[in-house]
């Protein structure tokens, strides 16, 4: 992607070609197409933005004082069942601002305008099952829905490319479809002769991130990280880091093998007692407790400091009104306004002072 233009003109610069470059930095306003902000880090201090109504610049101080240095946007694509072909895309009328083309367009302005950067993760939604669950039974209706989900994802792909969006997921929590390896890495070609950012796949943890054969196709291992790491109501960080210790290991291997690094591209915790017990179910039943909802941030920062090839997290989730977001009396997997919003703005200050 092309550079974003300088803040001033070197003093040695002509009136003459002064004037030029401010005529071309305003045609680049012109087209729409957000400058990507500049930055050296590496690692993604990642928050997963939750899509909304229109928002505004305020909306996203709180990851600046977050430390956060990108976000994730979900818009989706709807499929009946998983059996069904076809696949419609939603830009506009009946979903949410922040899922429409409009919403992911400007709330990418408003990042970039704040130095943080853009993972665009289009998710499929079926009305009856979930996305891992999507297989076909004959070859022609493989061919079908491959078809309709290209159609799908080159959308997102243009509009990313249009917008400077840094990184685009392929897919998401796809694992009945990843066996069909030629398939999916023609699918990545076309992405890539249309789209000049970085690539991941979002593997769901227990479905297919060690069945994928076309990682060395992709930029980055993408992880929906909701591993169990304890069974007993509010464990310790210490029993917590034990339970870490074999996803750690398949994940480091994998990454050797692939000479890919890791991102998690989501990963969070209710506030509950339980919350390690089955981090990826939304009714989880438990004990309000924030302190364990801390300690699981505390763990998950140990083990991706501990671990160069993981190279960013993106917790879920983060809503843009931040002052009616989370707070001390609600369960559920938002860090904001709880203790483990504390944990984030420690831990990520500390990742972006190390330079990683």
């Amino acid at each position: 992607m092309r550079p974003p233009p300088t803040d001033a003109a070197p003093a040695s610069t002509s009136p003459t070609l002064l004037a030029l470059f401010l005529v071309v930095v305003s045609l680049g306003a012109a087209c729409g197409s957000a400058a990507p902000p500049t930055g050296s880090d590496r690692f993604h201090r990642g928050v997963c933005w939750v899509a909304g109504r229109a928002v505004d610049a305020g909306d996203l101080e709180p990851l600046v004082r977050l430390h956060a240095s990108w976000i994730s946007q979900t818009p989706f694509g709807w499929q009946a069942e998983p059996e069904d072909t076809e696949i419609e895309t939603a830009t506009s009328g009946h979903v949410l601002w922040g899922e429409s083309d409009e919403g992911l367009i400007e709330t990418t302005r408003l990042a970039h305008a704040r130095g943080i950067r853009v993972l665009l993760k289009p998710h499929l939604w079926l009305r009856r099952g979930w996305p891992g669950d999507i297989a076909m039974r004959r070859e022609e209706d493989w061919r079908a829905w491959f078809a309709s989900y290209r159609e799908f994802i080159l959308h997102y792909a243009d509009l990313a490319q249009r917008a400077g969006i840094e990184a685009l997921a392929v897919g998401t929590e796809l694992g009945g479809t990843t066996r069909r390896e030629a398939e999916w890495r023609a699918l990545i070609a076309d992405v890539r002769a249309r789209y000049r950012g970085k690539l991941t796949y979002c593997a769901n943890w227990s479905e297919d991130v060690e069945h994928v054969a076309f990682w060395d196709a992709l930029d980055w291992i993408g992880v929906q990280a909701y591993y169990p790491l304890a069974e007993n109501p509010a464990p310790t960080v210490d029993q917590l880091l034990q339970g870490w210790r074999k996803p750690v290991a398949t994940l480091k291997a994998l990454s050797a093998r692939t000479k890919r690094p890791v991102l998690f591209t989501e990963v969070g915790y209710h506030a509950l007692d339980t919350a390690a017990s089955r981090p990826w179910e939304w009714r989880l039943e438990g004990r309000p407790s924030e302190e364990t909802q801390a300690r699981c941030y505390e763990a998950l920062y140990r083990v991706a400091g501990a671990n160069p090839w993981i190279q960013g997290i993106y917790i879920w989730k983060w809503f843009p009104r931040h002052d009616r977001a989370g707070g001390r009396r609600r369960s559920d997997y938002t860090p904001q306004g709880k203790a483990a919003e504390r944990v984030l703005e420690r831990e990520y200050g500390k990742i972006a002072r190390s330079g990683r």
